[in-house]
């Protein structure tokens, strides 16, 4: 029952966050290791929608590391299992909880040992900066704990990055670059060497603005269109000023007639959006509020339209209202 849960939340998530951004594309899928233990490590740059994207766009059925804040209410946890997800304390938890973890990586050996995956986002926190920041090392520990447990397990790191154009608008284009796996084939004493590997690895495959003058930087860029979700693009553009392949300026008319035809639900963010302390959640909750609420706005259109005296306008709300969604697109931030 939890797997048949567990695959019909993957497919109605996957269907929203084609709806949410105007396009996802995936490269490097070659580079998934098949029959082997997989530890995929990725950079943190936009809250729930990263584990989502991985979760929806590879076959991995992957399980996931997250803060363990988010498991308190026992209802929240029941339904964070049923998705895969695995708690992880820190100190902020309580000097008293770090000793939990162990029961975390415990059942992480357990995914792994059966060739598995298991993700972590190992910089420890996530931020809309667009530059990979240095990874903790509870993916090495993870590794070399499965090898001390299991010695015939032969586990990979699969270093995964995620570029957006927009982090917190609808309508924009994501990009998701898996890497070379990174075999774990070193003793224990060399996990600060495998650590820098992965990072080496990360930095390798997304959009890295230095942090120096970042700002400056990152608005030079978007004066000049250059593709946010192009490693190679913002790199030559960097080191020689040149633009190779300008994005189109989009004037956010479609984002607008959007918010028109789907006026409840731009509503409701309205009023959630004074709540959100932390701006990365931004786009979390922009996709939640479509997730949940978009069938029954739809709903309600194709009642009007079939049941109501106003059923001519009602159709041509619903209709209008798919249009508007397919062709949304907002320029970069």
């Amino acid at each position: 029952m939890k797997d048949l849960i567990n695959f019909i939340l993957r497919f109605l998530v996957k269907v929203a966050l084609h709806g949410y951004f105007h396009k996802i594309k995936v490269i490097g899928k070659e580079n998934i290791p098949t029959d082997k233990p997989i530890i995929l490590v990725c950079n943190h740059q936009n809250a729930l929608i990263d584990p989502l994207l991985l979760a929806t766009h590879t076959r991995l059925n992957p399980y996931f590391l997250t803060r363990a804040s988010v498991f308190q209410n026992s209802i929240a946890a029941k339904f964070l299992n049923y998705i895969r997800m695995l708690p992880v304390y820190r100190v902020r938890d309580g000097l008293s909880t770090i000793h939990q973890n162990q029961n975390t990586f415990d059942q992480t050996y357990e995914v792994l040992c059966k060739n598995g995956t298991v993700i972590i986002f190992a910089e420890g926190s996530h931020s809309h900066v667009r530059n990979v920041r240095p990874l903790m090392k509870g993916f090495t520990r993870m590794a070399f704990g499965l090898k001390e447990k299991y010695p015939d397990c032969e586990p990979v790191i699969l270093p995964v990055g995620i570029d957006y154009s927009a982090h917190m608008r609808s309508g924009s284009r994501a990009l998701i670059s898996f890497g070379k796996p990174i075999p774990v084939d070193m003793p224990n004493s060399q996990s600060g060497k495998l650590n820098k590997s992965v990072e080496k690895a990360l930095k390798n495959l997304t959009v890295d603005i230095p942090d120096e003058n970042y700002e400056a930087v990152l608005q030079s860029l978007l004066e000049n269109n250059v593709n946010l979700t192009s490693k190679s693009d913002v790199d030559e553009f960097l080191a020689t000023g040149k633009v190779i392949n300008p994005v189109p300026e989009i004037n956010g008319l479609g984002n607008k007639m959007m918010k028109i035809f789907h006026f409840p639900l731009y509503w409701l963010w309205l009023w959630k959006e004074k709540s959100v302390k932390d701006k990365v959640f931004s786009s979390t909750w922009k996709f939640l509020i479509g997730l949940t609420l978009a069938g029954a706005w739809y709903f309600i259109l194709l009642w009007l339209a079939m049941d109501t005296p106003v059923g001519s306008w009602g159709l041509t709300f619903l209709i209008l209202a798919w249009i508007t969604l397919w062709n949304n697109k907002n320029p970069q931030e």
